[in-house]
């Protein structure tokens, strides 16, 4: 377990307006280099409207929500187009063979650059959510949560390598004062170091990961991550909290379900299921028909969302305690 960093939980007004001004400060935002990925697949999401709430503004208005309800909000706000600049391309990460002399083979994914955040480039906030949540979005626009080794994969290319910076554990995890004040801390690292905006960041979240556990286990949440180092992550894959569980910890980091195997677009979800690629992708063996049990996974979820003692499935307070 990592080092936990003593914080004292500052009021979310002042949060809120310290927020602003250290993002105000970061550098500017990075122009997307040349790549292989189909950049108009981002102009599925809609613009940004002028008129959207800003970071501070959804902090203020989620103030006493957790869970559900904030979830809602979110996903409300992304699919009306309210997300940051820097978000809004697709960064190629390539995982090759290991038996690259023999059949050389390279699948290349297209990631966003950064975890899902609500705002503008000036003033925003990440926004973990729910496993319901997260699959919805990501269904919307055409993209998939990633695997546990394109998580690591993803870290391995990444040029910005962010510390994690666990807060001490409790049940104001979930909690929006939280999660804004996480969000704190990582502008101040990235400040410190000059990294601009839309580079290919890592480190700094846990993701939300696809895993063979989701339909084995029903209404739990996968997660993985927060690197200190290549294959030296915080957080094993665990699936010990409820579906909707979300905590500041949490990130989602969207992948597109369009892929290049040697050049060849492809579907992700093909490759997934594909004997001799998905191992490219997956740690976990093949992930066949992944589209379908994912669709039933997430009607499941919405047809037990009125039932909270599956919603909310109980979290060991060993849980609580590990970042």
């Amino acid at each position: 377990m990592g080092v936990t960093r003593r914080v004292k939980l500052i009021p979310l007004v002042p949060i809120a307006a310290t927020l602003l001004l250290s993002l105000a400060a970061v550098p500017a935002v990075a122009s997307p280099a040349g790549s292989v990925c189909d950049q108009q697949l981002m102009t599925r999401i809609p613009a940004r409207s002028d008129e959207a709430l800003t970071g501070s503004q959804f902090a203020q208005r989620a103030r006493d929500m957790a869970g559900p309800q904030r979830d809602a909000l979110v996903r409300s706000e992304v699919m009306a187009g309210n997300m940051p600049s820097f978000l809004r391309h697709l960064v190629a990460v390539t995982v090759r063979s290991a038996e690259a002399a023999v059949r050389p083979v390279a699948v290349t994914v297209c990631v966003l650059p950064d975890y899902l955040a609500l705002g503008s480039d000036k003033d925003f906030v990440f926004v973990p959510m729910g496993l319901e949540a997260a699959l919805d979005i990501a269904n919307r626009y055409g993209f998939l949560l990633p695997t546990r080794k394109l998580v690591n994969a993803i870290y391995g290319e990444s040029t910005v390598k962010l510390d994690p910076q666990p807060l001490p554990a409790g049940d104001q995890m979930r909690s929006t004062a939280y999660l804004v004040h996480h969000n704190q801390l990582i502008s101040e690292q990235r400040e410190a170091r000059g990294a601009p905006l839309g580079e290919l960041t890592a480190g700094h979240k846990k993701d939300l990961v696809l895993t063979p556990r989701l339909w084995q286990i029903p209404g739990r949440v996968a997660i993985y991550g927060w690197h200190r180092g290549v294959q030296s992550p915080i957080q094993p894959l665990s699936t010990v909290h409820g579906a909707r569980y979300a905590d500041y910890s949490h990130g989602i980091r969207l992948v597109s379900d369009v892929v290049y195997v040697n050049g060849v677009r492809r579907s992700m979800a093909e490759v997934l299921a594909d004997p001799q690629l998905a191992g490219l992708l997956s740690d976990e063996g093949p992930l066949p028909r992944i589209t379908d049990r994912l669709d039933s996974l997430l009607g499941g979820l919405r047809t037990e969302a009125s039932v909270p003692a599956v919603a909310w499935l109980p979290t060991p307070r060993t849980a609580l305690a590990t970042p």
